[in-house]
């Protein structure tokens, strides 16, 4: 029997380390930023209010914590030796780039953590979880890990939940989790159908793939996941992002498209085979009919879509159709502006657009989708999960004084070799493992 369950969002809270080094190749965001001051303290401030001003508003919204950086173990693997100080004066003076990479708070998008499918869709009747290699960025790469053990900590109890590890971390199974994942439903506690979005078939140098920039999702490693949640081909559609998309600067679907519910919002661009897309979802989704929201180029370019974010967007439900929670960026672009204005006054399901203020994580190729993985979860499930991260008044408080406590203000790449830094590093994380009870899950705890 189908149960009643709701939609969580859980948001990736900014590291200490934030910082605008331009590891992202194909996100022009990210680039385009390269080598100026980041605040992080500003950036984690601007996260935590999109958790509680959507806590505020009645949704599930829950916190996931940032990763121990600079990460002196993948420095030591890579032939680094001696103390913490020492690794950090040899890497910084030899090369760099790489202490740019072990340094990167990239775990603040929470969108690229895991592929979760909802019990509703699994064969076992369980929550499964399988973290991404995000095999395409080396400075992403070191993050699943320690991603499987905050998800475990979290979702702990195997009557209610299944853990797997990442995929082989090869080119051939690239997987970027729920950034190319979405699931469509009637009702998040019923069957749905699981959309997965590719870049690439590895396995086949004759299929379409993108020209200028690399595709970090593979076909492959999407029919990996799905195997592994055990989902039904009822349950599933496979769809290939458009190479061109990729080559403009989409890297991920989610910079693209969005859904929730019965309703996807996509680009025209979005998928290589829009029709047939859309006819593989409709045929598989139960007890609705799909909404297909299309914006067409003329009305926003490619161009604007990426320079806003438009699309990497939070769609949320609400008494009265869905809210839009885009970034202040899409209120500085033109077209997308005059297109957000004739949206809500359309007949469609978004009937209304927030905006909000996260500027420090646009600044490195990240909207308000980018910080969020979304968990459906029923009663049950809600009850079993560890209730330490869910965003409520007490912890807005806590985070706030603790983030005031331990961020600094301004952040240029060449402090990211500062050993005061990993030292500050440390303790706020000790710290807030206490405040989420979470448990030792760093290295560094354990």
């Amino acid at each position: 029997m189908p149960k009643h369950a709701v939609e969580a969002n859980f948001d990736g809270l900014v590291g200490p380390t934030h910082n605008y080094a331009g590891l992202s190749w194909g996100n022009v965001a990210s680039k385009s930023n390269v080598n100026a001051a980041s605040n992080p303290k500003e950036a984690a401030l601007q996260g935590l209010a999109k958790m509680k001003r959507l806590a505020d508003r009645g949704y599930v919204q829950g916190v996931l914590p940032p990763h121990e950086r600079p990460h002196i173990p993948t420095l030591k693997a890579l032939g680094f030796t001696g103390s913490d100080k020492a690794v950090l004066e040899a890497v910084a003076r030899e090369n760099p780039s790489i202490l740019a990479a072990a340094s990167s708070a990239s775990a603040m998008w929470t969108a690229n953590a895991a592929t979760v499918s909802p019990s509703a869709d699994t064969s076992d009747h369980r929550v499964h979880f399988t973290p991404a290699n995000l095999s395409a960025k080396f400075h992403r790469s070191i993050e699943h890990v320690v991603t499987g053990r905050v998800l475990k900590s979290i979702f702990a109890d195997e009557a209610w939940f299944a853990h797997h590890p990442a995929l082989p971390s090869v080119s051939h199974f690239g997987d970027e989790g729920a950034a190319n994942h979405t699931r469509l439903c009637s009702r998040y506690g019923e069957p749905g159908v699981e959309l997965f979005v590719y870049g690439q078939v590895a396995f086949n140098e004759q299929a379409p793939a993108p020209v200028k920039y690399p595709a970090r999702q593979s076909l492959e490693a999407s029919r990996a996941i799905a195997r592994l949640h055990g989902l039904n081909d009822s349950h599933v559609v496979f769809a290939q992002q458009n190479p061109a998309a990729i080559d403009a600067g989409v890297f991920h679907n989610d910079v693209i498209a969005v859904g929730n519910a019965n309703t996807l919002f996509y680009h025209e661009m979005a998928f290589l085979e829009e029709e047939q897309v859309l006819a593989d979802i409709q045929s598989r989704l139960t007890g609705a009919e799909l909404q297909a929201v299309r914006v067409s180029s003329t009305e926003v370019p490619i161009e604007d879509a990426v320079k806003s974010y438009l699309f990497n967007s939070q769609l949320l439900n609400t008494a009265d159709g869905m809210l839009l929670a885009v970034p202040g960026e899409c209120r500085e672009v033109p077209s997308v502006s005059r297109y957000l204005d004739d949206l809500i006054k359309g007949d469609g399901p978004i009937t209304s657009v927030e905006v909000f203020d996260v500027k420090q994580s646009m600044r490195n190729g990240g909207g308000p989708a980018c910080l969020r993985l979304r968990v459906a979860l029923n009663d049950d499930e809600l009850k079993a999960m560890h209730h330490g991260v869910l965003m409520n008044d007490a912890l807005y408080e806590r985070l706030t004084s603790w983030v005031e406590a331990h961020y600094r203000e301004e952040l240029a790449t060449e402090d990211l070799a500062d050993p005061m830094l990993l030292d500050e590093v440390r303790k706020a994380l000790d710290e807030l493992t206490g405040i989420l009870g979470l448990g030792s899950i760093y290295d560094f705890q354990i």
